[in-house]
Parts: structure tokens; C-alpha cells; sequence
């Protein structure tokens, strides 16, 4: 084990030396732009790699092709320095820039699925409260409704209680100016019975002294 572990270290620090002295052959490159389809021609221009050129036509004996730069220069170039497609290190770069915008647009994207993450709970906690609410207000309305119901049978018993009490305060009218013809009977009753009674005292009081009178006369005489 111990010499598996030193083989490993040993392993490991050859290659961290190895990295360390490591380079990398650079695709940066200049190709002439000549006047003529040599290198005896004069050389117009150095071009860079990655330079985009309009090609003219190609001389596959030579083995130049004439081309046209974008400010409208014209010459001869190598035929097998040009390539249909952009170089390596343009296309790596192109790479790299869509990888930071890929980059930044997965750190923008992760931050909205956050924010609506946050915005879902957010949502979800208000439709609870809007469902326990509306199941309030269903129970609310239909303890409205009950008691509609009751108010409305309510109402009908009270339309009939207020019929039988409009029915009994006719009754008890009627009752009163019964009493009131009674009452009015009685105390006239009452009237002639006590004028028949003083009357009658005053004839009493008329006739008793005579009677008296004539007991105490028959009373002398004998």
C-alpha cells in the first residue's frame, strides 16, 4: 500500500511538472498577399489568419488563388491557406462568447425560474386564502339564505299575527263600546233605582208620622 501511495505521488507530481512546462503551438498565422502567382511577386499585404477574403478565381496549376479584401484589394494567396470555413481560434472564439451569453443567460434564466418559484408559493398561499375564504362565503351565504327563508316564513307569521291582532283590537272594540253601552245601562239602572228608593223614603217619611199620629189619637181616646 505504501508503495502504491508513493508511486501515486511520484505520478502526480511528473505530471504537475510536465503541465507546468507544457505549451501549445499558437494557430495566429500571416500569409502574403502578392501581385503575382509566386513568391517572387511583390507582397502587397500581410494577412492575418481569420481574415475573410472574396475569392476571384483559382489557378490550380500555380496553386494561388486571387482574392479581394473587403476594402477592395486585390492579389494572390496560397490556395491552401484558405478554408471555407473560419479558423480554429475565430470559431473557439466565437465559441467562448457564445458560451459567456449561454453563461449569462442560464444565471438570468435561473434567476427568473427563482423569482417565479418565490412568485408560485407567493401565488399558491393566496389561492389557499381565496379557497378558504370562498368556503367562508359559501357557508355565509348559506346561512343567508337560511335565514331568508326563516325571514320570509317569519314574515307570512307575522302577516297572520297582525291579522289576528287587527281581528282582536275590532273584538276588543267592540267589547268596549259593549261596556261602555253597559256601563252607560247600569249607571242609568242605578239612577232610577235610586230615585225610586228616595222616592220611596220620601213617601215612607210622608205616611209614618199620619200613622203615628193617629195610633197616639186612637190611644187618647180610649
Amino acid at each position: 500500500m505504501k508503495k502504491i501511495a508513493i508511486f501515486l505521488l511520484i505520478s502526480a507530481a511528473a505530471s504537475a511538472a510536465y503541465a507546468e512546462n507544457t505549451r501549445y503551438i499558437t494557430d495566429k498565422l500571416e500569409v502574403t498577399m502578392r501581385s503575382g502567382e509566386s513568391n517572387q511577386h511583390k507582397i502587397l499585404r500581410m494577412l492575418s489568419s481569420g481574415t475573410a477574403l472574396e475569392l476571384i478565381q483559382t489557378n490550380t496549376e500555380s496553386g494561388y488563388s486571387q482574392v479581394r479584401t473587403a476594402d477592395g484589394t486585390q492579389g494572390w494567396v496560397i490556395t491552401r491557406y484558405l478554408e471555407q470555413q473560419r479558423s480554429a481560434r475565430d470559431r473557439l472564439a466565437t465559441a467562448e462568447k457564445q458560451l459567456a451569453r449561454l453563461k449569462a443567460e442560464n444565471k438570468t434564466l435561473n434567476r427568473q425560474l427563482a423569482e417565479l418559484s418565490k412568485q408560485n408559493q407567493t401565488l399558491s398561499a393566496t389561492a389557499s386564502q381565496l379557497s378558504a375564504a370562498n368556503e367562508k362565503q359559501s357557508k355565509e351565504f348559506a346561512r343567508v339564505k337560511n335565514i331568508s327563508a326563516n325571514a320570509l316564513a317569519l314574515d307570512s307569521e307575522n302577516a297572520t299575527l297582525r291579522e289576528q291582532t287587527r281581528q282582536l283590537e275590532r273584538t276588543h272594540q267592540a267589547l268596549q263600546l259593549e261596556n261602555d253601552s253597559l256601563r252607560d245601562r247600569s249607571d242609568r239602572d242605578w239612577f232610577i233605582v235610586g230615585s225610586g228608593v228616595i222616592l220611596l223614603g220620601m213617601i215612607i217619611g210622608l205616611i209614618i208620622p199620619k200613622i203615628r199620629w193617629r195610633k197616639k189619637s186612637d190611644w187618647s181616646s180610649l
